[in-house]
């Protein structure tokens, strides 16, 4: 359910922030280390999470879509998601490249990435092969890549800008809770 917005007043954070997630593949992930702050770009994959427990006061549910990404635990990036207790805290962007101001569209997020393992990473491959289906059809790529860790990004904080709709004009959802759409 929505607010007309594209506000999940229930559960998931609504169509329209979902349809943004989905249209793209490339997010800039945002993160800190002992260096000081960064980001990089990955390819991600939109995935229905599995129910955890982590940090959801133990009601085993999660209500945003979790997004899928490759990337080595070598790099500073996958180090910097693996330090510390838990599960590394981080922020994004998705948005398509060269854009008008007039059609601006887009997703900001903050959330908790941690790495796959077991069946939640089987689960997790399947949808980012079907996503990126040139990887399975590619052997040595496919190898490479089932090499690669692959992690979760669970969000918690989701706002759609989307200038279609007026200049400025936002859509919010927390894992908490919604906000009201706000407008520049």
């Amino acid at each position: 359910m929505t607010d007309g917005n594209g506000n999940g007043t229930t559960g998931g954070p609504g169509p329209l922030i979902q349809a943004a997630l989905e249209a793209h593949t490339t997010l800039t992930l945002a993160y800190a280390d002992e260096d000081g702050p960064q980001a990089c770009a990955v390819l991600y994959a939109v995935h229905a999470a599995l129910p955890g427990t982590e940090g959801d006061g133990g009601r085993n549910v999660w209500q945003a879509p979790a997004l899928v990404f490759v990337t080595s635990a070598t790099t500073r990036h996958g180090r910097a998601l693996t330090q510390g207790p838990g599960h590394a805290r981080v922020a994004f962007t998705v948005q398509r490249d060269g854009q008008q101001w007039t059609e601006l569209t887009g997703v900001q997020g903050r959330g908790r990435c941690r790495l796959l393992q077991g069946t939640e990473r089987q689960s997790a491959w399947h949808a980012y092969t079907e996503r990126f289906p040139y990887v399975a059809a590619d052997d040595r790529l496919r190898q490479a890549v089932e090499r690669t860790d692959l992690w979760e990004l669970r969000p918690d904080w989701l706002r759609l800008v989307d200038n279609r709709r007026g200049f400025g004009h936002k859509s919010e959802w927390s894992r908490t809770g919604t906000a009201a759409p706000q407008s520049a």
